[in-house]
This record gives C-alpha cells, sequence and structure tokens, in this order.
C-alpha cells in the first residue's frame, strides 16, 4: 500500500472491498473517507521537423537517457491540449498547434495515462530544455526503437509512423521488457 493515513482526518487507511466487480479501495478506519487511487494524465504530441520527428533523450528519471516525444504532466486546471503544448515548449523550445488526436495510451500496471496528439510547428527554434540530455529530429528510419522510454513511446511513434510516413514498424525493434 502506497500511503497509510486519511487526507482528512489522519486515521489508518484499509483495503476494503466496496463494491463487487470494482477494485479494493483505501477507506479511513475512522472518518470512513475513500480514499481514490486516480489515475495520472499526461499528454505529449508528434510532429515533423523537416520531414523529421522531433524526440528527446530523457534527462530524468524514469529511462534516464531513453529516447521519448515531448510531452509530461498535466497539471490541474490545465487542459490536456495546453499541457501538450506547454510541454513541447518546455522541453524543445518549439511552439506547436495541435492537429488531431493520435491516441490514448493506458497500461494495466501504470497510473499513466497518456494523451498523444499530431501536432505542426508553428515557432521556435529547436533547442533542448532542461530535462533533457538531446534534442534530434529523426528521420522516421533512423528512430532509436530499441532506446525508447516506455510502452506509449514505442505504441505512439509507430502509429505515427504509419500515418505520416506509411511505414511498418518491427515490434521486435522495441525491447521485449515492454511487450
Amino acid at each position: 500500500m502506497e500511503y497509510s493515513f486519511c487526507p482528512k482526518c489522519g486515521g489508518a487507511l484499509e483495503s476494503k472491498v466496496l463494491k463487487a466487480f470494482e477494485p479494493t479501495r483505501l477507506v479511513c478506519s475512522r472518518c470512513r473517507f475513500v480514499f481514490f487511487l486516480d489515475p495520472k494524465v499526461a499528454a505529449g504530441a508528434l510532429f515533423k521537423l523537416d520531414g523529421s520527428i522531433v524526440l528527446l533523450q530523457r534527462g530524468i528519471e524514469p529511462s534516464y537517457g531513453k529516447w521519448v516525444f515531448p510531452g509530461g504532466y498535466v497539471d490541474r486546471g490545465e487542459t490536456v491540449e495546453g499541457a501538450a503544448i506547454r510541454e513541447v515548449k518546455e522541453e524543445v523550445n518549439l511552439d506547436i498547434k495541435l492537429v488531431s488526436l493520435l491516441n490514448v495510451y493506458s497500461y494495466a500496471k501504470s497510473p499513466v495515462v497518456v494523451v498523444v496528439f499530431t501536432a505542426e510547428i508553428v515557432g521556435g527554434k529547436l533547442r533542448a530544455g532542461d530535462e533533457a540530455l538531446a534534442v534530434r529530429a529523426f528521420n522516421p528510419r533512423e528512430i532509436p526503437w530499441s532506446e525508447l522510454a516506455f510502452p506509449s513511446t514505442f505504441e505512439a511513434l509507430a502509429a505515427y509512423v504509419r500515418k505520416e510516413f506509411n511505414l511498418d514498424v518491427d515490434l521486435s525493434d522495441f525491447s521485449s521488457a515492454y511487450l
């Protein structure tokens, strides 16, 4: 259990089944408050710069040194679209216009839901932000598939490459740890 105490009264949290067919919930033994472990939403964008796909090499954990498309967590009070635009600016110094929703990625063992958009660059100059080791535009045939950070990175890039470049991606190109 990640949490031990109630955020309302400080009582001990206990795992309980409240309804059949639902997962166990954390319930305060004192005030009966139900502490829901909700997912965290992340947003990102895939886009082309001179016909190549912009990726950054992570300079923070998790997956330090691995490659991802620009993205990050949605802040409370921020739209998912706004977060994608902000994260691109923060991570690679580019201004973008969102074009369409590429897909939404979620995994049973992960609390993160990743919303990925396609976009177009409308300004800025490509430069690595403070959480990146490097930033680079990759020809789709040169993407470092075995060095990608997360399953959603691989799946979104594969979908984008199929959609924008009409190229198929071999699943064996990605680390078997994620498949």
